[in-house]
């Protein structure tokens, strides 16, 4: 099967530093490459995902989010995947403005990275008239309403680089963006009650992250504490590897929540509020615990013993690996295909068959 991967036009795939979703294409183009498919990838130019690559930008577009630079690469990977069997789109502009503009072009299937918001109804609405849209968990897809949605797949990474490790530190660790939804400032004062000492991996790169940063974090931190930083990926995994356990006590419905399946892959119990996909990722008591607030979360962090590393990894292997990821698209690709109309392509990487 032909298959054209495009990725937003903001950070290379992969990403050297924050960015899930370009981790989940980079995972998902290597998963249907060892499949036998050919896959081939709309990115920018500083990108290294090991498929066949094409780009308008060369280095990632900026600002992020500029409507004028999305369009431009959109149509641009519209036109180049032309001949591809089917399309995969990543963007939030691209469906729309293919079907919009009715450009000749494959069956579209899109992944929604971000939460569904009222602003984006009329638009994911407009878009399932053109595209085959996948929500991320079912919390995801629940919150979709009358918008159709044509399959839920968790994502999915590689679990050769993701290695379990013995959780011997000494510390909690957080991962994720510096914002309140995140619950940083959450995850010091409980790591703070338990007694233990709380690793922040952060991006903190805007205005809004700066400044929630200084006003409900540093105040938290002992005094002539550094600035957390944004690890790059082999910094992170270790710090992964050497926790005794992640602190994830988000408040808003995350779709997926990429770095609690990473944590358990390094056999890292995952301590986080029940909100978004984390019931889906989490079995309480079992690979970590699902919390009803601070209080809930330092009384749970002095279990953590009980929780089994190696149950942890074996989740992972069984739930979130790049292999599962790919063979629930490639199943959802070839459903798609085989609608009537639709010309149905071999398995194999040469083309259509």
């Amino acid at each position: 099967m032909r298959i054209g991967l495009i990725a937003p036009p903001w950070i290379p795939v992969p990403p050297p530093a924050y960015g899930g979703t370009e981790a989940v294409i980079d995972n998902l183009a290597r998963g249907l490459t060892a499949l036998g498919h050919d896959v081939r990838l709309f990115t920018v130019g500083t990108s290294t995902c090991p498929v066949r690559r094409q780009w308008l930008f060369r280095s990632p577009a900026e600002p992020m989010s500029d409507a004028a630079a999305e369009t431009a690469h959109v149509l641009a990977a519209y036109e180049a995947l032309g001949d591809a069997d089917i399309i995969h789109d990543h963007t939030e502009l691209g469906p729309l403005l293919a079907g919009r503009c009715g450009l000749a072009r494959p069956p579209v299937v899109t992944t929604v990275h971000g939460p569904f918001t009222p602003l984006a109804r009329d638009r994911l609405a407009e878009v399932a008239r053109y595209a085959s849209i996948v929500a991320i968990s079912h919390a995801h897809a629940r919150s979709f309403g009358r918008v159709p949605v044509a399959a839920v797949i968790h994502h999915g990474i590689d679990l050769d680089v993701y290695r379990p490790g013995p959780g011997t530190g000494g510390y909690l660790l957080f991962v994720g963006r510096m914002s309140p939804e995140k619950g940083v400032h959450r995850a010091v004062r409980a790591a703070r009650a338990a007694g233990w000492p709380l690793v922040i991996a952060a991006k903190s790169r805007n205005d809004a992250e700066h400044a929630y940063f200084e006003e409900q974090v540093r105040p938290l931190l002992e005094p002539g504490a550094r600035r957390p930083a944004e690890e790059p990926l082999a910094a992170r995994l270790e710090l992964m590897r050497h926790a005794a356990a992640l602190l994830n006590p988000i408040t808003w419905p995350e779709p997926f929540g990429l770095v609690m399946a990473e944590a358990l892959a390094a056999g890292t119990p995952v301590l986080a509020f029940p909100n978004g996909a984390a019931p889906e990722i989490i079995d309480h008591g079992r690979t970590g615990y699902l919390c009803r607030g601070e209080a809930d979360m330092t009384a749970a962090i002095a279990r953590v013993p009980e929780i089994d590393r190696w149950r942890c990894r074996t989740a992972a292997e069984r739930r979130f690996s790049l292999t599962r990821m790919a063979a629930d698209y490639e199943r959802l690709y070839r459903a798609i295909l085989e609608r009537p109309g639709q010309r149905v392509p071999s398995r194999t990487g040469t083309g259509s068959g």
